[in-house]
């Protein structure tokens, strides 16, 4: 089985945004939910379902970002 880096795909309340994608990331997402989908024996998600869990992932494992937002929350306190 493939390790990869999302797991199931929550269902949750959604804000609507609009956003124009490259083909090739579509692609890339659609590749995505069906190598997802076979490894969780679900059926493949609809690739713009992935957008919110990756970029949460990547935000959540992002060390600088994590870092600066601590810093910033501090200097926040000070004031």
């Amino acid at each position: 089985m493939t390790k990869l880096k999302l797991g199931p795909i929550e269902d949750d309340k959604s804000v609507k945004v609009t956003l124009e994608l490259p083909a090739t990331l579509h692609r890339d997402l659609a590749a995505y939910a069906e190598i997802l989908g076979r490894g969780t024996r679900q059926a493949p998600a609809d690739p713009v379902r992935l957008i919110v869990p990756m970029l949460e992932r990547f935000i959540g494992t992002d060390r600088g970002f994590a870092k600066a937002r601590r810093q910033r929350s501090g200097n926040d306190c000070e004031r």
